[in-house]
């Protein structure tokens, strides 16, 4: 699938802390459904037959939506999945490395936190950039914040285009507004939402207003 950075304006990214009783595909629908442009399926504890069958039935919902698949940090399982792309933080493997991997025609992400790692990703071949914390999140403890002005320079630094992500929902969103964004990356906004249909259809609507101009 062709990258195009308006598929970055409402980003979800997956955590079955959430589930209920619901399963992580009934989730994964509803979102889609209310109108979130790219989907990353993130798993820190599965077994690798239990991850790979989840992401070849979260791929198969994406691509009804016609919107990008990407799994987080598993290079190797994102390729025998067929996914359309990767997404890896500083702590996991070189970007430069994962391009090797991937290939051209993937989509790759970058976690960054400063302008100098934006522009090392980006030469690295970084499709987009995810910088955050922009606000305080409990999906992850040990995320430090950056702030408004970092993401802005770090958005006016590179070509590429930028996703913030870290404790954004719908009362802080519109905060981000001038900085630059292409869009938001969102987990416990959607996921841990009574109706993750409703939740992702509110923050597509503020994300296209803090995305303008």
């Amino acid at each position: 699938m062709k990258f195009d950075k308006r598929d970055l304006l409402l980003y979800a990214v997956t955590d079955r802390s959430w589930l209920g009783e619901k399963t992580l595909l009934q989730q994964v629908e509803e979102a889609l459904q209310g109108g979130v442009t790219m989907l990353q399926l993130r798993e820190k504890d599965l077994k690798q037959d239990a991850f790979l069958e989840e992401a070849f039935a979260v791929k198969a919902l994406c691509r009804r939506f016609d919107v990008p698949f990407l799994i987080d940090d598993d290079v190797p399982l994102a390729l025998r999945c067929g996914a359309d792309g990767v997404h890896v933080g500083q702590s996991d493997m070189e970007a430069g490395e994962v391009r090797a991997r991937i290939g051209p025609d993937k989509i790759l992400g970058v976690s960054v936190q400063t302008v100098s790692q934006a522009l090392l990703a980006q030469e690295a071949g970084a499709d987009y950039l995810g910088v955050g914390a922009v606000f305080s999140t409990s999906t992850k403890l040990d995320a430090d914040t950056v702030s408004f002005d970092t993401l802005r320079e770090i958005c006016a630094a590179v070509d590429i285009p930028v996703v913030a992500i870290g404790g954004i929902n719908t009362e802080n969103l519109l905060e981000l507004s001038g900085s630059g964004i292409a869009g938001v990356a969102v987990v416990s906004a959607i996921f841990a939402a009574p109706s993750p249909q409703a939740a992702a259809h509110r923050l597509h609507v503020l994300a296209q207003i803090a995305t303008q101009g």
